[in-house]
C-alpha cells in the first residue's frame, strides 16, 4: 500500500503518539497505513480555511499537522472497529476544524437547493442525517412564495393531471398567438384566414431558438408585446369599418374616443358607459398581456427542443415558400401568409402619410378660390333670400334604395314632393359623396361648406382655425343676412361657430326644451324647428335669415324614434313624454339587422316629414330650403361596402332659384333619380357660389 511521502511524515513521527483524549494507536506500519490512509483521501471532512488568511490551509479531519494535535472525527473512529472514546459533546471544538454533522448539514442544504440529484464521482454515497434537533427549513413567506410551494406539492400529488394541464396550456398558448398573427382587421371573418402558415411565425421561432436564455426572454416579451398591441389595434379597425366605414388611424382617431363616451353616456348613462370603459380597458391590458405569456412560453419550449424546432422550421419554410411561389390558395385566401407584416407595413405608411398630409393640407386650406372676392360679388343672385341649410343625420343613398327601408322612405318623399308642390315649392335632387361614413357628422358638414376634403380630424381642426371662407360665412361676410345655427346636438362649448360665420348658435340647452332625449338625440326635430320658428324664422327684421340647422332624430341607435304631433302641441316638449315611454328601446332594436333597417328608415321618414311641414307652415315667396344627409348609415344598416353617397335637394318657391341650376340635371322632386349626376361633396360649395352669380377672386396658400 503506498505511503505519504510527504515531508510532513517526519515532523509527525516526532509528536507524542496520543493525547489525552485519545489513546495511543499501535504503531505497525499496516495498522498506521490501514487507519491514516483513509483520512487522508476523504471527501467526508473537506479542509475549512481559518479567520486568518495567512495561516496554512487547515487539514481534513483526522489529518495531523505540525503546530496541532490529531483531531478525531466527531463520534466516528478512524477505522472500522477502532476502540477510541467519543471525545465529550460539550467540548469545544478547536478552531479552523469543522464537524462531521455540520458538515453533513451543510451538504444536505445545497442538495435541497440544487433538488434530487445523483451524487458526484466521488462523493460518498450517503449524506449523514442532520442531528434529531436540527432547526427544521423556515415555511416559505411571501404570497408568492406560498403560491409557489403549493403548486410543486399540486404537482407532486398530481402528475398526470400536471402534465395534462401543462400541454393544455401550451397548445393554448400556441392557437393564441397563430389567431393573433392571422387576425384580419374586419368583423367578418373566413375560416380559411386562421389555416395559413404565417410567415412571422418561423421567422419569430428561428430568433428566439438561437438567442441564449437572457436575450430569448426579452425578445419573446418584446415580441409578444408587439403583436398584443397589433392584434389590440385589429379590433379597432373592426370597429371603424363597422360604424364608420375606414380604419382607425393611430395618429388622429384618438381624440374620436371622447366622442365615443359621450355617445354612450347619452344611450347607456354614466353607469353603463363607466362599466363599458373598464370593461375594455381590461380586456385590452389582459389580452396583450396573455399574447406576451404565450410568446414567452413557446419560446422556452422551442429552446429545449432546439433539434425538433429546427427540423420542423425546416420543413415549415419549404412549404411557406412552395405555396408562395405556386400561390396556393383556400377559399380565396393564400396559405402562405405575411398578414402581420403588411398589417404593421401599411400602419407604418398611414402614420407617414398623415403626418405629409397635414403638412400640404395646411397649405390648400389658405388657397381659396373666392377668398378675395369683394362682399358685394358673394351670392348675389340670392339676396333678400331667407336661406336654410340643413343637415339630416345619417340621411344616405342606402335610405332611398335598400329593399327593407326604401318602400316606406320613398313613400314619404313622393308625398312630401306633392305637399310641397301644393304650397308652391318644387325641389331639385341629385346625389353628393361625402367625406365621411357612418359617423364624424362634423367631417361631412365642413366638407359641404368649406369646399376642402375633410376626412380626417387633423383636417377639421386645420380648417375650423383658419380663416378659410365657409358657404354659411360667404352670406354673413356680405353684409346683407343675419346668421344663426340651430345646434340641438351641441351640448358644449363649440368654437367652429366663428369659422361658419354665425352671429348666434343656440345649442341643445338654450331653446327652452323640457321633454325626454330620444336615445342619443336630445329633443324630436320637430321640436327644434319649431323652437327655430319661435326664437328667430318668425321674428320681424330688417335683414334676411340664413341659418344653419342640424337635426339629429335620425341618429343611431335608431330607438326609441319620435312620432310627429299636431305643431300646436309642441310647447316645451313635455308632449313627448308619453311617445318616448311607449317606443322601442336601443338593445331591441339595434342587434337586430332586420328591425334596425327598418327603424332606420322610419327615423328617416320622421325628419324628412318635419322639415318639409315647416317648410309648408312657415315658408314663404322667399325662402330657399338646401337640405341633404352627411353621412350614411353604419354597416349594419348600409351593407358592407356600402358608397359614401347621400342625397342633396334644393328647394324654393321662386323659379329663378332652381332655373339657376338648370344646367346641374338634378331630377325633378325629393328624390333623386338613379342617374343623377354624383359630385364629391367638397365641391358643392364653389358650384353653389358660382351658380348664384359669385366672382371668384383666389387667395394664395
Amino acid at each position: 500500500m503506498p505511503l505519504n511521502t510527504d515531508t510532513r511524515r517526519t515532523a509527525d513521527e516526532k509528536e507524542p503518539a496520543a493525547t489525552p483524549a485519545e489513546p495511543a494507536a499501535p504503531e505497525t506500519s499496516q495498522e498506521a497505513a490501514s487507519s491514516e490512509a483513509p483520512a487522508e483521501t476523504s471527501p467526508e471532512t473537506p479542509s475549512s480555511p481559518t479567520p486568518d488568511e495567512t495561516a496554512p490551509e487547515a487539514p481534513s479531519s483526522g489529518t495531523p499537522t505540525e503546530t496541532s494535535p490529531k483531531t478525531p472525527s466527531s463520534g466516528t473512529p478512524d477505522t472500522p472497529g477502532a476502540t477510541e472514546p467519543v471525545a465529550d459533546a460539550t467540548e469545544p471544538v478547536a478552531e479552523g476544524t469543522r464537524t462531521d454533522a455540520a458538515d453533513g448539514a451543510e451538504r444536505a442544504d445545497r442538495t435541497d437547493q440544487a433538488g434530487d440529484t445523483a451524487p458526484a464521482p466521488g462523493a460518498p454515497d450517503a449524506i449523514p442525517a442532520p442531528a434529531p434537533d436540527a432547526t427544521p427549513d423556515p415555511a416559505p413567506s411571501g404570497p408568492l412564495s406560498r403560491l409557489r410551494a403549493a403548486r410543486r406539492t399540486w404537482r407532486e400529488g398530481h402528475p398526470t393531471a400536471a402534465r395534462v394541464l401543462r400541454d393544455g396550456v401550451t397548445v393554448l398558448a400556441a392557437v393564441l398567438v397563430l389567431a393573433a398573427l392571422l387576425l384580419p382587421n374586419r368583423m367578418h371573418m373566413r375560416p380559411a384566414q386562421f389555416v395559413r402558415i404565417p410567415v412571422e411565425a418561423l421567422f419569430g421561432a428561428a430568433l428566439l431558438v438561437t438567442l441564449p436564455r437572457r436575450w430569448r426572454l426579452l425578445a419573446a416579451w418584446v415580441c409578444g408585446l408587439g403583436l398584443g398591441a397589433l392584434t389590440v389595434l385589429n379590433f379597432f379597425d373592426m370597429g371603424f369599418y363597422e360604424f364608420l366605414g375606414r380604419r382607425f388611424d393611430i395618429v388622429i382617431d384618438w381624440a374620436l374616443l371622447g366622442d365615443a363616451k359621450s355617445y354612450l353616456n347619452d344611450t347607456l348613462g354614466r353607469g353603463g358607459t363607466t362599466a363599458v370603459l373598464l370593461g375594455a380597458l381590461v380586456l385590452v391590458l389582459v389580452l396583450i398581456v396573455l399574447i406576451a405569456l404565450a410568446v414567452v412560453r413557446l419560446g422556452e419550449l422551442l429552446a429545449r427542443h432546439r433539434h425538433t424546432t429546427g427540423r420542423t422550421l425546416l420543413i415549415l419554410s419549404m412549404v411557406w415558400m412552395v405555396c408562395a411561389v405556386l400561390g396556393l390558395r383556400i377559399d380565396g385566401v393564400p396559405l402562405a401568409s405575411q398578414h402581420s407584416i403588411a398589417l404593421a407595413r401599411s400602419r407604418a405608411e398611414a402614420v407617414r402619410d398623415t403626418l405629409r398630409d397635414e403638412r400640404e393640407f395646411a397649405k390648400t386650406a389658405k388657397a381659396d378660390a373666392f377668398g378675395n372676392t369683394p362682399p358685394a360679388q358673394l351670392v348675389p343672385d340670392l339676396r333678400g333670400k331667407d336661406m336654410m341649410f340643413t343637415f339630416i343625420e345619417s340621411y344616405g343613398r342606402s335610405a332611398i334604395e335598400d329593399p327593407v327601408m326604401a318602400p316606406g322612405v320613398n313613400k314619404t318623399l313622393t308625398a312630401s314632393t306633392e305637399a310641397l308642390a301644393k304650397s308652391g315649392f318644387h325641389a331639385r335632387s341629385g346625389w353628393l359623396t361625402s367625406a365621411t361614413y357612418g359617423g364624424s357628422s362634423w367631417l361631412g358638414h365642413s366638407t359641404f361648406l368649406s369646399g376642402l376634403w375633410i376626412d380626417n380630424q387633423n383636417r377639421y381642426r386645420t380648417v375650423t382655425n383658419s380663416d378659410h371662407l365657409s358657404l354659411t360665412k360667404a352670406f354673413r361676410k356680405t353684409g346683407d343676412w343675419d346668421t344663426v345655427g340651430i345646434m340641438p346636438g351641441v351640448q358644449k362649448g363649440w368654437p367652429e361657430a366663428k369659422f361658419y360665420g354665425l352671429d348666434k348658435v343656440y345649442n341643445a340647452f338654450q331653446m327652452g326644451y323640457e321633454g325626454p332625449k330620444f336615445s342619443w338625440s336630445t329633443m324630436p326635430d320637430q321640436y327644434a324647428l319649431e323652437a327655430f320658428q319661435r326664437l328667430e324664422h318668425g321674428k320681424k327684421r330688417d335683414k334676411p335669415l340664413m341659418s344653419e340647422i342640424i337635426l339629429t332624430s335620425s341618429h343611431q341607435p335608431w330607438a326609441p324614434v319620435p312620432k310627429m304631433v299636431d305643431w300646436g302641441e309642441v310647447g316645451d316638449g313635455s308632449v313627448y313624454d308619453s311617445i318616448e315611454k311607449a317606443g322601442k328601446r336601443p338593445g331591441d332594436v339595434f342587434y337586430d339587422s332586420t328591425k334596425v333597417k327598418q327603424e332606420y328608415g322610419r327615423s328617416i321618414q320622421y325628419s324628412v316629414t318635419a322639415l318639409t311641414q315647416f317648410l309648408q307652415r312657415y315658408g314663404d315667396k322667399d325662402t330657399v330650403l338646401v337640405f341633404l344627409g352627411d353621412h350614411q348609415p353604419v354597416a349594419k344598416v348600409s351593407g358592407d361596402g356600402a358608397d359614401h353617397q347621400v342625397p342633396v335637394s334644393i328647394v324654393a318657391k321662386d323659379p329663378k332659384v332652381l332655373d339657376k341650376i338648370a344646367d346641374w340635371h338634378f331630377a325633378e322632386g325629393l328624390r333623386p333619380a338613379k342617374d343623377a349626376p354624383v359630385w364629391r361633396m367638397s365641391s358643392f360649395r364653389d358650384r353653389f357660389l358660382t351658380a348664384y352669380g359669385s366672382t371668384p377672386h383666389p387667395s394664395k396658400g
